[in-house]
């Protein structure tokens, strides 16, 4: 019966966003903030993958109506904790008496999110560390809300998406979440990328404690430190200083290891009492061939050059945009709104003309995207850009994004 209140819900949420986008397509005005309140209300208190979509939408700011976007914002930082008597059952699950191993844990999260959350604990030598443990029952839950989602993304034919490649986008998405439940996979790229970075001073990566680690349950020492979402108001140097290596460590997992850290949620990189950026959460790590990067930089290229049939071409050889008509005028505002960030010099990502003009395309953007057809084996990929475009935003960074990616660009062209 429990199953069967869950799927009623996620469908009348699903049904809601499918009639908002269907009115929205037909030309009518859809009440974005009215679903975003729906959204927040029910997923919420369901937590599990359908949640964890939910968040991946909102990291979409630039073509979301904004009205649906901050809402959608609040499942970021304010997510309902889990009842303690609920995650007491997975630890001892996993460790059986709680109290052998731990001296203490605290029952109350410092950190919720869709699939788990975080308590702190500390051992019988006085160790801190940090549990991230699962939600009981969530492998199942998995599978159950990947069905709905699948009938949920039906809706895709509105917008005229060929159903091959509305099946790879769900491949795609069901892969990702599946993965984050693999706390195990986690622990070991903790462990690789400690060793990766260990070099960068400015880099903290928390170490993973495979002795306490077990089935939905990851251990890690403590390491304290500044949310990300909270640094707005922080100090200048600071901002300036964790945007900086937080590009410089981006452009170095791309284009060095051709790995990508895939969840750029706010709450998952911090800022220690020293400065260091801080990465928390490694659940989500893709493989980003050296052929796609050169293929998106030959697209940066295009439209830096303001070339609209260059971009075709470029959309084209990453799989997008296998129809007809070629949305030429679209790239060229396209290329207007993003051009600034990449004039020579330091561009300030806080400037807000930057970003709403690329706001103001989204309804552009919508309407050919029967045309577009963005691709389905990019779609991670661009969301995690995308996301972490926006944390540089919330950082207020100012970056020389000409010098950066000038390199970039010359061995996209080699």
């Amino acid at each position: 019966m429990r199953e069967q209140g869950r799927r009623r819900r996620l469908f009348g949420l699903g049904s809601r966003a499918g009639g908002a986008v269907i009115k929205q397509r037909l030309g009518g005005q859809a009440d974005w903030q009215g679903l975003g309140q729906a959204l927040f209300d029910g997923l919420s208190e369901l937590k599990g993958p359908a949640m964890k979509l939910a968040q991946i939408v909102s990291q979409w700011d630039d073509v979301l109506p904004p009205e649906l976007a901050d809402e959608l914002a609040r499942l970021q930082r304010q997510a309902e904790p889990m009842p303690w008597d609920d995650i007491r059952r997975t630890l001892e699950a996993c460790y059986g008496d709680i109290e052998i191993p731990f001296a203490s844990i605290e029952t109350r999260p410092f950190a919720s999110a869709s699939m788990g959350q975080v308590h702190r604990a500390v051992t019988h030598d006085g160790e801190s560390v940090v549990l991230k443990v699962q939600y009981p029952g969530l492998a199942q839950v998995l599978e159950d809300d990947l069905r709905q989602v699948r009938r949920l993304m039906r809706l895709g034919r509105w917008l005229r998406m060929p159903q091959a490649r509305l099946d790879a986008m769900f491949e795609e998405l069901a892969a990702s979440l599946r993965g984050e439940l693999d706390y195990r996979a986690e622990a070991d790229a903790l462990s690789r990328y400690r060793q990766r970075y260990a070099a960068r001073d400015e880099v903290v990566i928390p170490e993973p404690l495979p002795d306490l680690c077990g089935e939905g349950v990851l251990a890690m020492r403590y390491v304290d430190g500044t949310p990300l979402r909270d640094l707005e108001s922080a100090e200048d140097g600071l901002r300036q200083r964790i945007s900086a290596t937080l590009a410089d460590w981006l452009t170095e997992e791309l284009f060095t290891h051709g790995e990508l850290h895939a969840d750029p949620h706010a709450g998952n990189f911090a800022a220690d009492a020293e400065g260091r950026l801080v990465i928390y959460d490694l659940g989500a790590v893709i493989e980003v061939p050296a052929a796609r990067l050169r293929t998106l930089m030959h697209l940066l290229e295009a439209t830096l050059e303001k070339d609209p049939m260059a971009v075709d071409e470029a959309v084209m050889a990453l799989g997008g945009r296998q129809g007809q008509g070629a949305p030429l005028g679209l790239y060229r505002e396209t290329a207007d709104a993003i051009a600034p960030l990449f004039e020579p010099g330091p561009q300030d990502f806080g400037d807000i003309r930057v970003h709403q003009r690329v706001r103001e395309l989204s309804p552009k953007i919508w309407a050919a995207l029967d045309r577009l057809q963005p691709p389905a084996d990019t779609l991670l990929l661009s969301r995690t850009l995308n996301g972490h475009y926006w944390n540089l935003v919330r950082l207020q960074a100012r970056l020389d994004m000409a010098a950066r990616t000038a390199p970039l660009r010359q061995w996209a062209s080699e």
